[in-house]
Order: C-alpha cells, then structure tokens, then sequence
C-alpha cells in the first residue's frame, strides 16, 4: 500500500545518464512523482528526492555515474538519494556502499519505484538510513517492462517500444543490465502515443534496447508497429532510434520513404567497418550487409539523415582493420558518427581476444574519425542552405536564440530577435540561409514572417 501522504509537498531532483531510453524513463519517474504532488527543485533549493539514472556501457560511463551520485548527495545533503539504471542493476552493491545512497533499484524493480520509496520511508525495507541502504540483489531473471512515454522538459516525446537485448555482442553487458528482449503489445503503444498526442505532442521518437527486435513477447513485427502508430494522425512527426543493420529490412526502409510521418532519418549502429572485427565482435551482419543498407536509404529518400555509431579501439582492431573501417565509411553516404572508444567490462567474452590497442592509439583513431564525421556533416548541412523547411521549434530560454530540426533532422537556428514563446512546439517554415558562428546548425528565417 502506497502511503501518497509521504510524498505532498516534496521535491525532487532529476539526473539521467546515457541513452535516450534512459532520458525517456527518468521523464516517466519524474511524472509518477509529480502525480504524487511532488514537483522539481528549484535552481537554489536542496531536494528531498534524488533520483540518479545510470549507464554502464563503458568504464568511463561507469567513473562518471560515481561522480554524479557524489556531487548530487553534497548539493542535496538531506535527499533521500535513489539510484537505478544500468550500473546500478550491473553493481548494487558497490552502489550501496556510496555514502549518502539510501536505495538501488535495479531493472526488476524500477517499475516499482513509487512503492519502494513509499514503503523505505515507512520502514517496511528495514535499515535504509544514511550508510546502510536498501539494494536489490544481483539478478540475471529481468523480466519487467517499465512502459515510459514522456518528454520532460523536452518537446519530443520519447516512447519506448522494446526493451532488453538478444545479441551477446562479446563487448558489451547490456543484456546483464537489462535482460532478454521484451516488448509491451502494439496496442498499448498506440494508446500511449494517443495520450501524449492530447497532451500536445507532435514528434515521437521510439526507443528501446534493439527495437528493431520488437515483437519477441507479443508475436508481433516492428513494421506492423510502425504502420499503426502511423495512423495516428495527430502526431506529425516520428523518429526510430538506434536500429540494427540486419533487422533494418527493405520492407521498413520502403515504407518509411512514403509514409505520413515516419521522418527520414535513421541512426544505425556499425560499430567497425572490418569484417575481422565484426566477426570478433559476434555482431550479426557483415560490412556489405551495412552497405547495401545505407544505399537503399538513399535509393529511397536521397535526403535521408544517417547516424552511424562506431566503436574504436576495440580487442583485435589492428591497425589494418581500424584503415579499413575509416575507407568504409569515407566512402559511405553517411552523415554523422557517434565514435566511442572501446573499453574493458568485466565477464565479456572480449577479454579473451589477445590484441590490445593501448589509449593513445584510441586517441588518435577517435580524432580521425570525428574530423571525418565534421566534414561529413558540415557537407550534408551545406547542400541545404537556400532551401525551405518544415521546422519543429523548441523551448528557448527568454533572449536566446530558438533551436529546432527539419524533417531530416538538420538542425536550425532562429535568431533571439525572431524567437517568441509561442513558436515553442509548433510546425514552421523556414528558409535556411547559412551556418551559426560554431556550424551545429544553420541559421533560418521564417517564411512570410
């Protein structure tokens, strides 16, 4: 039984790490409590709730989640301090022994975090005072889905469709942190994009683990997904996250190029552009698969956007094998890359591969790559000025400039002169006129303004 008194007149702060599924869920809490009266700190004020969602797909990821929870527990002495996520579900109990952390929740039980709180501050968890709190203990049996649809202090909505990971990539401890793949059914989904389609929402993004994985629990496919949440026409716009290679079909492609609102604008993971590597890595596709894909995105909508993210430095990456991944995609039609460099989990089958590559060299490959990812990207954004475009506009700060993104998610900026309130979460045309004084983004002026 949840005691709401508890929570009246509370306030709470917020910190979210890592990926938007992690952003999408901590919106999701922040709403569970706000329903419970409890609103978000002021600026200047102490909390009486911290909430810290973790990531843990690398050890820095890991370092920068310990930092967070020390700063937030000095700003916030007094909070009754949660911790969840990834590296909470990955290492409670090292967690626990952070001073100043009263609960860990891992993936099982952050779905239920308003009755664990609940139930913490009427003592039904036992001792969860400063210095002994309540974790959960380590479990591979993940079986919960915590359904989120929100936006936060965002515009978009962030949904998630999927959540958890088949695929034992030999790097990686995602399906550690968050179990097998498991979804919730379409129609659940189509009433949550309903709901926030009342609330006023325009542009969804789908999130998830592997969504293009969806339909493991309920029998279903991601494009019968895609198709109903397309019908529901008073969202304007939808984004896919993250989405594997081998599960990006022609099908989906096709479909997105002549849908209502699917937004051409794809974000797909290669992680290394050698055949070696992928085979070491056990991903599920080789660099030719990756290549017909992008091809036919651009086949069907040549002004596609196209994230790719890349993983350097990994075990068995000579430097043979990182040339051949930095020619692949310099040949590539892409626009952007997420570069991250490998890093040492602990239980990954990965550390059994006997080529190391030491930190300076990841330096130095993570630098070729991001130059090579400006000049693709800056090159992309150029063949756009002069051109008309629908932009959703973003919240701004009174006096700031106005940011927002076309369909195929250039991203604009409207001057602070031009900026208005109302412009927040609304449809424009613009003309795009050249780039801002850092080039992430062109500057715009509003078609008959």
């Amino acid at each position: 039984m949840i005691d709401t008194s508890a929570f009246q007149g509370k306030t709470a702060a917020y910190y979210t790490l890592g990926c938007k599924l992690n952003f999408s869920e901590t919106s999701t809490f922040g709403k569970m409590l706000q329903d419970l009266g409890v609103t978000p700190v002021g600026k200047e004020e102490t909390a009486d709730i911290c909430l810290i969602n973790t990531c843990s797909v690398t050890e820095v990821a890991d370092r920068k989640c310990r930092q967070a929870i020390h700063r937030l527990v000095r700003k916030h002495p007094n909070a009754f301090v949660v911790v969840t996520g990834c590296y909470a579900q990955l290492e409670a109990e090292e967690v626990s022994r952070i001073e100043g952390v009263d609960l860990v929740l891992g993936s099982n039980e952050k779905s239920q975090l308003v009755q664990f709180l609940s139930d913490a501050w009427t003592g039904q968890l036992g001792n969860t005072t400063k210095g002994a709190p309540y974790y959960i203990e380590k479990t591979k049996d993940i079986k919960t889905f915590a359904p989120s649809c929100s936006r936060g202090n965002r515009t978009r909505y962030f949904l998630k469709v999927q959540d958890g990971c088949d695929y034992f990539c030999t790097y990686c401890t995602i399906p550690y942190a968050r179990g097998f793949s498991r979804n919730p059914s379409i129609a659940s989904l189509v009433e949550q994009v309903r709901q926030a389609a009342a609330e006023g929402g325009k542009e969804i993004v789908l999130t998830g683990v592997n969504i293009g994985d969806f339909g493991k629990t309920t029998g279903e496919h991601f494009i019968d997904l895609v198709s109903a949440l397309d019908q529901v026409e008073e969202i304007s716009r939808y984004r896919i996250s993250s989405l594997e290679p081998d599960l990006l079909s022609d099908e989906l492609i096709s479909y997105c190029g002549e849908s209502r609102a699917f937004m051409p604008h794809f974000h797909i993971p290669l992680q290394s552009g050698s055949d070696t590597v992928l085979k070491l890595m056990h991903r599920h596709y080789d660099r030719q698969l990756f290549a017909d894909k992008i091809h036919r995105i651009k086949e069907v909508m040549p002004d596609a956007f196209i994230g790719v993210d890349v993983m350097v430095g990994c075990r068995g990456e000579t430097p043979e094998c990182f040339e051949e991944t930095y020619t692949f995609l310099e040949q590539l039609p892409v626009t952007q890359l997420h570069v991250f460099p490998y890093s040492e989990r602990p239980g990954t089958s990965a550390l059994s591969i006997p080529y190391k590559v030491n930190d300076k060299d990841k330096k130095l490959r993570s630098k070729r790559l991001l130059e090579l990812s400006d000049r693709k990207t800056e090159a992309f954004y150029a063949a756009h000025i002069g051109l008309q475009a629908e932009v959703l506009f973003e919240k701004a700060t009174r006096g700031r400039v106005m940011h927002g993104f076309t369909r195929n998610y250039v991203r604009v900026e409207l001057a602070a002169n031009e900026s208005r309130s109302e412009y927040d979460n609304q449809l424009m045309q613009v003309v795009l006129e050249g780039f801002n004084h850092d080039k992430s983004a062109l500057k715009c002026r509003l078609v008959n303004a």
